[in-house]
């Protein structure tokens, strides 16, 4: 049986060989492409640089002012030195001294009667705590002086709680505390001198005011004699939360 193809036209033979020349060219080819380097060309720009020549403008020459002369220099003061012969005689004056010693009279003498003596009344300011006589608050009259003391400050306490307002701007900042009140009852029985320190402006303010309406009082007195009486009293401001 004849084969069906030429086995000197078969294409397969020489396929290793021709795989191995096209992987040389290949290789060849790639070593070229890696080895191949490039220069930059400067590139120059040539322009073309045009002169203009300046205008130069005349300046016209104007007419000189005339300034006018400077003034002419202070004259000069001369002296004239006129030579007086000492031919007139002076007369020295003699100063007699002020100062005195012991042997000078006293002639005007002060006699001890004639010198008016004026009492200047101090203002004391007294302690409410040691106070002889206490201020006496309106409806105290009438008492002793431990019934006075204490009817006293019972009427300053309810004339706080009558008067008593919380501030709105207090409450909605949410700030509460103590606040002393210090002031004195001057000798005429008002109010005076209210100092107050406390944990804010506003309840300081209100404490102020409350102590402010005091109504007038007979003033205390200290070995009969009306005195300054210094006073204080705290002044709760504190609001139930819920």
């Amino acid at each position: 049986m004849k084969p069906k193809k030429n086995p000197k036209l078969e294409i397969g033979r020489n396929s290793s060989l021709y795989f191995a020349i096209g992987l040389n060219l290949m290789l060849l080819l790639s070593w070229q492409m890696l080895e191949f380097k490039t220069y930059e060309n400067d590139v120059v720009s040539i322009d073309v640089l045009e002169v203009v020549s300046e205008f130069e403008e005349e300046i016209p020459v104007l007419d000189q002012v005339a300034l006018p002369p400077p003034p002419p220099p202070p004259a000069v003061l001369q002296e004239n030195l006129q030579i007086v012969e000492d031919v007139e005689d002076v007369e020295e004056t003699i100063i007699e001294s002020s100062e005195t010693d012991q042997s000078d009279a006293i002639v005007e003498v002060i006699h001890v009667e004639d010198v008016e003596v004026v009492e200047i009344e101090e203002e004391v300011e007294v302690a409410f705590a040691v106070i002889e006589d206490v201020p006496v608050f309106p409806g105290c009259e009438g008492l002793s002086k431990s019934k006075s003391k204490e009817c006293f400050q019972k009427k300053m306490q309810e004339h706080v709680v009558k008067h008593f307002t919380y501030p709105a701007a207090a409450l909605d900042l949410g700030i509460q505390g103590r606040v002393s009140i210090i002031f004195t009852i001057d000798t005429q029985g008002y109010v005076a001198g209210i100092r107050s320190r406390g944990p804010d402006k506003i309840l300081e303010k209100e404490a102020e005011r409350i102590i402010g309406l005091l109504p007038k009082m007979r003033p205390g007195k200290q070995r009969g004699k009306p005195v300054k009486v210094s006073y204080a009293v705290p002044i709760f401001f504190k609001y139930q939360e819920g």
